[in-house]
């Protein structure tokens, strides 16, 4: 049986034709340069901060360049991102994207720069402002001056649906993973987000039965917590404060009077110090004072809301780190008396 081979042959390739192919190429290589080489300019202030989270995909990665105006095209930055193999390469962390990166650039900047970590920051129960300035300032660098202006700047609190004299009591005590170098403005509405998610429909409506506001709550809360770092007093100390407030004692808080004298060498009262003329002075006047005089934690929130039932109106020291509580005030000098005396002893 014969095959029949049928027979190619190839037309030699022309001048004219290489002319053609190599304008082509140079074509598609022109494009790419400029596609990919050339700059990406944004219009808004520089630079433009982009946080990756551990974990985050590329995809989402673009999607947040897009958003921000950074690059005008997705599907350019896959393909660059592509052509770089950066689809696991990419970096978690903080970036500063200055303005008038190409897409290469900007690939090349996500898996080989430096972007700035979270780090954990504890921020410690009943903590006063001026404190809290200095350990952030400590810690991730925040500018603990302009921290502190913004704590008492109206406008910067209204912005934040806060309606007192002072940011001190709104920022929520916790364990947080912040970014080094974040700006004041950034940490406070993170930690005050913190806050706001404590105020539930449920704790609204406890509110209400109390006849309490937020800022009364968290003004007896930061007492509260100044009072005892043993947490299982809380709402002990809660009742005794909820009962004075009920039959119109005076608090006589401690603590109110140190908020008074927190600038000072010690914090230390003496008698004198009873009589400072001041609406903190709960010594000398009746009712909350005007705001909080520390951010306080969860516990000491929940057990401004949720007070013990006892028939408690006094509590003094122990002599190991607890309270004595007392109903009447004969019993309560009887504790003071005790305790004035283990003092005495031990110093």
């Amino acid at each position: 049986m014969k095959i029949n081979r049928q027979k190619y042959s190839f037309q030699k390739l022309t001048k004219n034709d290489y002319y053609t192919i190599g304008g082509i190429f140079s074509i598609i290589l022109f494009i790419m340069i400029y596609v990919f080489f050339c700059p990406n300019y944004y219009d808004r202030d520089e630079p433009v901060i982009l946080d990756i989270p551990k974990g985050i995909g590329l995809s989402e990665a673009i999607d947040a360049l897009y958003d921000k105006e950074v690059i005008p095209s997705k599907t350019n930055l896959r393909i660059a991102a592509f052509i770089f193999g950066a689809e696991t390469k990419i970096k978690a962390g903080r970036y500063e994207i200055p303005n008038g990166l190409s897409y290469f650039e900007l690939i090349d900047l996500l898996i080989e720069g430096q972007p700035d970590e979270q780090e954990l920051v504890t921020i410690p129960e009943g903590i006063w402002q001026k404190k809290l300035a200095g350990l952030l300032k400590n810690q991730i660098n925040v500018d603990s001056t302009h921290f502190m202006e913004l704590s008492q700047d109206k406008n910067f609190l209204k912005s934040l649906g806060i309606n007192a004299n002072t940011l001190e009591g709104y920022l929520l005590p916790e364990t947080y993973y912040i970014y080094s170098n974040s700006s004041a403005e950034e940490v406070i509405k993170k930690i005050k987000t913190e806050m706001d998610k404590i105020f539930i429909d449920s704790v609204v409506d406890r509110m209400e039965e109390l006849s309490m506001n937020k800022h009364q709550i968290l003004t007896l809360a930061s007492i509260i917590d100044g009072e005892s770092n043993v947490v299982s007093e809380y709402k002990k100390i809660s009742s005794v404060y909820h009962n004075r407030l009920k039959k119109g004692i005076k608090l006589q808080a401690d603590p109110t009077v140190q908020y008074l004298k927190r600038d000072g060498k010690h914090n230390k009262i003496y008698y004198k110090d009873l009589e400072i003329d001041s609406r903190y002075n709960t010594y000398k006047y009746f009712g909350l004072p005007p705001g909080p005089i520390n951010n306080p934690g969860k516990d000491a929130i929940y057990a401004a809301l949720y007070p013990e039932e006892s028939d408690y109106y006094f509590f003094v020291a122990d002599g190991n780190g607890g309270h004595i509580f007392a109903k009447s005030l004969s019993e309560h000098n009887r504790n003071v008396n005790r305790y004035r005396e283990w003092r005495r002893k031990n110093q």
